[in-house]
């Protein structure tokens, strides 16, 4: 049986080692990478890694943003928009909880919700600026919400509905969201990923049905009982099934991350998004201490890591 400990620091590490083993990656073709035995947060030889400026082991927009909401979490110890889009607007403009401050990967429907939010718009209703707007950016960072929740399903659903508001307010976001968050609290219960992934629609369906547009959405755009395939790319429910995939077919966080990069296109958020759940599945101490070494910024870490083990009691 694997320590509550080691699934909340194995979902934490698991979704920012993911996101900097894709960052060189990020933007090319899968026919263009190298072959999975060779991904690793230093390309081989001659591969043209993307954000050539950033260096090995440096995590994106996906672990800032999710860094910012643990942030919030713990220093409000409820879910306030207000407080996590100011978090948001600080990562955005001054680089907080970015590596070396420095932002390098923004999305454009999240820096025009952004700029919306600081120019008065409130939170709530930010993410609405592009209204068909449906890409991932507010799936790859739900995942914190998740490892420090303690309330009913319920409410994790709504939280998971708040946050995704700020950037990303779309019903299709909401509900990716949501269900991610269900099935890896399932996972933290000690579920394996197939019977957490099935509790978790079922769960969600119960909790969807007095709401027909959230419910459709569900069923009939993310379609969670279809066997999946996803591509790697940026259209948040090719994201989340892109996830799913992976997760069913490989048995190691190392295997899940590498065949979320090897799809290629958004491979820092596809292997963000899988790292996450394949740490919480495994345990932190599944993953590779060679990556777990070199990944930059993590001695930044430690005060939102005990803070969260604080919460749970576990340390």
């Amino acid at each position: 049986m694997i320590r509550q400990m080691d699934r909340i620091l194995g979902g934490l590490w698991g979704l920012l080692i993911g996101d900097a083993l894709g960052v060189p990656y990020e933007f090319n073709d899968p026919s263009d990478l190298p072959p999975k035995d060779k991904i690793e947060f230093n390309p081989p030889d001659g591969f043209v890694r993307s954000h050539r400026g950033v260096l090995p082991g440096t995590w994106s927009d996906d672990g800032a943003q999710a860094l910012c909401l643990l942030d919030s979490l713990l220093e409000c110890k409820t879910m306030d928009i207000h407080n996590f889009a100011s978090k948001l607007l600080a990562w955005y403009e001054n680089g907080l909880w970015a590596v070396d401050n420095k932002v390098f990967d923004v999305g454009n429907q999240t820096a025009a919700s952004l700029r919306e939010y600081k120019n008065g718009m409130p939170p709530n209703k930010s993410g609405f600026i592009i209204p068909d707007g449906k890409g991932n950016g507010s799936l790859m960072r739900v995942l914190p919400l998740a490892l420090w929740h303690k309330g009913d399903n319920e409410e994790l659903v709504y939280f998971a509905h708040l946050q995704s508001l700020v950037t990303h307010g779309h019903e299709i976001n909401q509900v990716c969201c949501a269900l991610y968050c269900l099935w890896a609290k399932g996972m933290m219960n000690d579920l394996l990923v197939d019977e957490a992934y099935k509790g978790a629609v079922k769960e969600l369906r119960e909790i969807y049905r007095k709401d027909s547009q959230y419910y459709n959405e569900l069923e009939y755009c993310l379609r969670p009982d279809d066997e999946p395939f996803g591509k790697g790319g940026g259209y948040v429910v090719d994201s989340f099934r892109s996830v799913r995939m992976v997760l069913n077919n490989e048995d190691s966080y190392e295997a899940v991350v590498k065949a979320a990069v090897s799809l290629g296109h958004d491979t820092d958020t596809t292997a963000a998004i899988a790292g996450g759940l394949a740490g919480i599945a495994y345990g932190f101490d599944s993953m590779p201490d060679r990556w777990v070494a070199s990944l930059r910024g993590r001695e930044e870490l430690h005060t939102l890591i005990n803070g969260l083990l604080l919460h749970h009691g576990v340390i």
